[in-house]
């Protein structure tokens, strides 16, 4: 499963360079959503993986640290995508004459951006992380090390650290989701106002599989 995940999200990728057709914003997004999940499917499962095969089930200070981080980090950067790529939809329907601004310079501004932002968030959970106290050795029950299991391994009290993992957590997903229900809004007003049965055929299917993505997504 895991080879297929990242075998099929590394053709996505390479069809849509090889491809001068899909060179446009909305594949440019899929791209980077693809490259996303090939790097968030690696960081969790490759330690799987390497216990599966060295039967050797411990992990370092350090290697755990950057577990933290990276799972975070993408999943934070998966989030914001699929918010960047409901505005684009948004746009490209609600305002076709004004698409021309979603030009190469803004496309990658928006990918900083995301990726910006889920630094930070990747970052205030990995301090929290590096401020834990562990009184003996540790066993996680998982695969790769969450930080809400570790949480409950830690011997200091932790009531004001779970505060702040709910409330950037919840920022990650509220905030993506409330922009991605704004733009389907305004593209659902549009579409009831357009005519002809063809017409809006055809804008929902642009729309379609992004809103199969954001469902599985957000559905987990």
């Amino acid at each position: 499963m895991y080879l297929t995940t990242v075998l099929g999200n590394l053709l996505i990728i390479l069809l849509i360079r090889l491809d001068p057709h899909l060179h446009i914003p909305m594949y440019f997004f899929i791209s980077c959503l693809a490259f996303t999940d090939v790097s968030f499917s690696s960081v969790t499962v490759h330690k799987m993986l390497m216990n599966m095969q060295t039967q050797v089930q411990s992990i370092p200070y350090e290697g755990c640290v950057t577990d933290i981080f990276s799972s975070y980090f993408f999943a934070c950067v998966d989030n914001l995508i699929l918010a960047v790529m409901a505005y684009d939809r948004y746009v490209a329907i609600c305002h076709p004459l004004h698409y021309a601004i979603m030009r190469e310079e803004l496309c990658l501004c928006l990918l900083a951006g995301s990726w910006f932002l889920s630094c930070g968030n990747a970052l205030t959970h990995t301090l929290l992380l590096v401020q834990l106290p562990f009184c003996a050795d540790t066993i996680i029950p998982h695969f790769f090390c969450d930080l809400a299991a570790l949480l409950k391994l830690s011997c200091s009290d932790t009531s004001l650290k779970e505060v702040v993992i709910f409330t950037a957590g919840s920022a990650v997903v509220i905030f993506p989701l409330s922009g991605i229900l704004v733009s389907y809004g305004h593209i659902g007003f549009s579409i009831l106002r357009i005519p002809s049965t063809k017409g809006i055929c055809k804008a929902l299917s642009t729309c379609g599989s992004h809103l199969s993505v954001v469902s599985l997504f957000m559905g987990q």
